[in-house]
């Protein structure tokens, strides 16, 4: 579809941006959200956006955009692009070459495409719907494990260092009692999603998320033959969330450990 087209022409575009800022080293300040002073922003995720703005407004120039650091049009406009410009700010502004650009785009609700890029690899992650997903060209399936003990489960955390982070651990706990095989915690939730999708972690989960944090993720999961829902077990909407991603086969189980903690 031509929105896969644009997406991916934006996605590398901002990734020209975002390699040249990682280069020369990024300066990176505390957003002015309230959020503390780990949730931070830099000069690249700004000139990142509006790279990708401007790439899809090209094309299609009365679409929406929502996207992480600027651009808020209205969540339930019928074309709507989400972008995060750089997820995994934090992994960007320390060196660590795990971040990636996040492009979903929705029409009439629904996930209609996403790609995810992560520039410093040069890996490409494709969904569509009905389509399915792909990583660098490889279709991308969600693993066969059946139960908990056969996996490793991804986590992230929310900015909250309170309740949120207590709850999370909690969960981390009786993860661990159910003898699991190990958590990851990688700190870029597009990319987490992208590890369920393809096998390597049979679940991933987080408190709350935003919507430019997984809705090209999601879809990536679905595509694969995975189940994404909020942690509760209720249906993923378009809006900050939780989140549990998962192969599928051990969805209930997993929502059996986290959802007690759920804030």
């Amino acid at each position: 579809m031509q929105e896969l087209d644009v997406a991916q022409e934006a996605a590398r575009a901002a990734g020209e941006v975002i390699r040249r800022h990682f280069q020369h080293g990024a300066i990176a300040r505390a957003k002015e959200s309230g959020s503390g002073t780990y949730d931070l922003v830099t000069d690249a995720d700004l000139e990142a956006e509006r790279t990708i703005v401007q790439v899809i407004r090209r094309r299609f120039p009365t679409d929406a955009v929502l996207g992480e650091e600027f651009h808020r049009d209205d969540v339930a406009a019928p074309r709507l692009w989400v972008i995060d410009p750089i997820d995994g700010t934090s992994n960007f502004a320390h060196g660590i070459p795990h971040f990636a650009v996040s492009i979903g785009f929705y029409e009439a609700g629904q996930p209609a495409c996403g790609v995810i890029y992560n520039p410093i690899r040069e890996d490409w992650y494709l969904a569509e719907r009905g389509q399915g997903a792909f990583h660098n060209g490889r279709r991308a399936k969600a693993a066969v494990s059946e139960r908990l003990d056969q996996v490793l489960i991804g986590v992230g955390f929310y900015y909250d260092r309170g309740a949120m982070m207590e709850a999370t651990l909690a969960t981390i706990g009786d993860f661990f009692r159910q003898h699991i095989h190990g958590v990851r915690r990688f700190g870029t939730a597009s990319l987490d999603l992208c590890s369920v999708g393809d096998g390597l972690f049979g679940a991933f989960f987080e408190y709350t998320l935003s919507p430019w944090d997984f809705a090209a993720g999601a879809l990536y999961v679905q595509e694969a033959g995975g189940t994404v829902t909020t942690a509760r077990g209720e249906p993923l909407r378009l809006e900050k969330t939780s989140l549990l991603a998962s192969n599928g086969l051990i969805h209930q189980a997993a929502l059996d450990v986290i959802r007690p903690h759920h804030p």
